[in-house]
């Protein structure tokens, strides 16, 4: 064999065993997690951030999986079954019915429920302290915070007698601060006005119906449904006078008139930090319910002029936050 074609074919030898590796040898691509989320609003923002900051960025090493209901329960279930189908490594859920509705779709993919009320009541979950099965995450629920909401309204509105209550019947979680206030408003001489809206169809008819017999003070939770509507009830209480009791504070800094209850973005975030230790491989049976530790007085000074209310300044002392 000549020299020249010995080299040749010691050359071409030694490219051999680079284009002959095995399969099961060459570099594999990591599975990149997906979390499912419905009905995306701009409070997710607060859990994305959180997510960045623990170092899972969107599109890199973490994809999202959106799905919108608009808080029907029919859509509710739709979405949450589609997202289980994919399927996606975690469900993020905000409120009790989206919550619920994950549930029912899967008991194996774990759930993070963000923002839901009294978990053990409204069946996701076994208990605050051991869930149990997939479901986990953050309450906004406290003991007595009815009563403390309504005792702020009589402390800058004396005269008041009437208190409506807007809420959702679709939402367990809804149904369960109707049964407190049942009890309460009767203790403080209040008559109790019912307002039910489960879709956003209703929002006109139910509110008109309301304004037969006006109440003094509205009332209303953190359903998801209506925090999408939210602009459209803070409008019709400042046109027809009628101060709010809200549960967050991002209602008041939008127009509402006083808050009282936990940080909506601390929830959130919270949730991405549980939601960073399932696909870090923890259980979600294993993450106790986590309970709001705090509770903020936020009044909008705007809102109350608006109202023609005057607001004592040693209620406004108070305060967490005043808004002008």
């Amino acid at each position: 064999m000549r020299r020249r074609d010995f080299l040749t074919l010691l050359c071409g030898t030694a490219a051999v065993p680079s284009l002959l590796r095995p399969l099961s040898a060459q570099p594999t691509r990591a599975k990149v997690p997906r979390i499912g989320i419905i009905d995306n609003a701009p409070v997710w923002e607060y859990f994305r951030k959180t997510l960045r900051e623990l170092g899972l960025i969107e599109g890199q090493n973490i994809r999202y999986e959106y799905r919108t209901a608009e808080g029907h329960p029919d859509r509710l279930s739709a979405a949450a079954a589609e997202l289980a189908r994919i399927p996606v490594d975690l469900i993020a859920t905000f409120g009790t019915p989206a919550s619920r509705a994950a549930k029912a779709a899967t008991n194996s993919i774990p759930i993070v429920a963000i923002s839901i009320g009294d978990p053990v009541r409204v069946g996701l979950v076994a208990s605050i302290a051991r869930p149990g099965g997939n479901v986990t995450g953050n309450t906004n629920f406290g003991p007595d915070l009815s009563p403390k909401r309504l005792q702020l309204l009589m402390e800058v509105l004396p005269n008041i007698a009437r208190v409506a209550f807007l809420w959702n019947p679709d939402n367990a979680s809804n149904a369960v601060i109707l049964e407190e206030l049942q009890v309460a408003l009767p203790k403080l001489g209040l008559q109790l006005i019912s307002v039910e809206v489960r879709s956003a169809t209703e929002f006109d008819a139910a509110l008109s119906a309301m304004m037969r017999q006006p109440p003094d003070a509205l009332l209303m939770t953190n359903d998801p449904l209506h925090q999408l509507h939210i602009a459209k009830i803070i409008s019709f209480q400042t046109q027809n006078r009628i101060p709010g009791m809200f549960m967050t504070r991002e209602n008041v800094a939008a127009g509402g008139f006083m808050s009282y209850g936990t940080s909506f973005p601390e929830l959130f975030r919270r949730g991405a930090i549980y939601a960073h230790k399932i696909l870090q491989g923890t259980k979600p049976s294993d993450l106790p319910i986590e309970q709001p530790m705090r509770f903020e007085l936020v009044i909008n000074l705007k809102a109350a002029t608006a109202l023609g209310l005057t607001i004592p300044e040693s209620f406004l002392l108070r305060a967490d936050e005043v808004i002008e």
